[in-house]
């Protein structure tokens, strides 16, 4: 039995050394000649020159007909939206309406009724129709050209530009305007269109919170009278234990209720605004 293996193995080795050598042979004369017709039915390419480079590099950012392409009005769109609430509290109307809302509820004693979405949903919709005659001129000068591809995207920022520069002329003191311009160690300007944005935005800023707490204060002291009223009842009487707040505070809404307080606010708010 020990001699059958060896014999056995070399019979098996022999027979593999067999089929390798003719699997060998049939490659080499059956998939090389194959690949050789191959590679010679493929024509070689002929060298091209480089082309010469441009001078220059140009995107064109407007359609076919002039107008600008739905890319670059959306890319615009997404801009206008990241940069719309910077806008929104500073070139508007919405600081000093939020201001004055939110120093009517402090005056009334009430801490989060109405709550800051109430208050600050308010101050936009009030801001949108206090701002709605710039916004027509912005979407008629600006916008809708800019759209229909008459002016080009620098036009069009300029000409929506002015509604806004006026609006906020209109409403910023001349004091604030020096204050500013002084700060920035500029020259006086000649006239109103001259005042650079980035002197006229934190003037009307000012101008805007200055004009807010005046109404807010005068807002405070009909609420204010009543608070002293009412504490110097509960002195009177020896009452020092129980706090003024929860008698006044009735009253207060009482009187606001009666008055139309939310009706005084913004008839006083929206006409601030008016002939600006």
């Amino acid at each position: 039995m020990t001699n059958l293996m060896p014999l056995r193995l070399r019979s098996f080795w022999r027979s593999a050394t067999i089929v390798g050598l003719v699997l060998g042979v049939v490659l080499l004369f059956v998939v090389l000649p194959a690949s050789v017709a191959h590679a010679a039915g493929v024509p070689t390419p002929t060298p091209t020159d480089p082309a010469t480079p441009s001078d220059g590099f140009s995107v064109d950012i407007n359609g076919p007909d002039g107008s600008p392409s739905s890319a670059v009005v959306a890319l615009v769109g997404i801009t206008l939206l990241s940069v719309a609430p910077a806008l929104l509290l500073m070139m508007t109307s919405f600081t000093k309406i939020f201001v004055v809302l939110a120093m009517a509820r402090n005056a009334l004693g009430l801490q989060s009724i109405p709550p800051n979405q109430v208050i600050a949903g308010l101050a936009l919709f009030l801001s949108l129709f206090i701002m709605s005659p710039v916004l027509s001129d912005i979407n008629v000068h600006a916008l809708q050209p800019y759209l229909a591809g008459h002016i080009d995207f620098t036009a069009a920022v300029n000409a929506g530009s002015e509604p806004l520069r006026h609006f906020m002329l209109a409403h910023t003191r001349q004091e604030d305007l020096a204050l500013m311009t002084r700060a920035a160690g500029q020259a006086n300007p000649k006239d109103p269109s001259s005042v650079s944005l980035l002197t006229l935005v934190p003037a009307f800023m000012i101008s805007e919170l200055r004009a807010a707490f005046i109404i807010g204060f005068v807002i405070f002291v009909p609420f204010l009278v009543i608070d002293l009223v009412v504490s110097a009842a509960l002195m009177s009487m020896g009452m020092m234990m129980l706090p003024p707040v929860m008698i006044s505070l009735p009253f207060k809404i009482l009187l606001f209720v009666l008055v139309d307080g939310w009706g005084l606010i913004i008839t006083a708010l929206v006409t601030s605004y008016r002939g600006g």
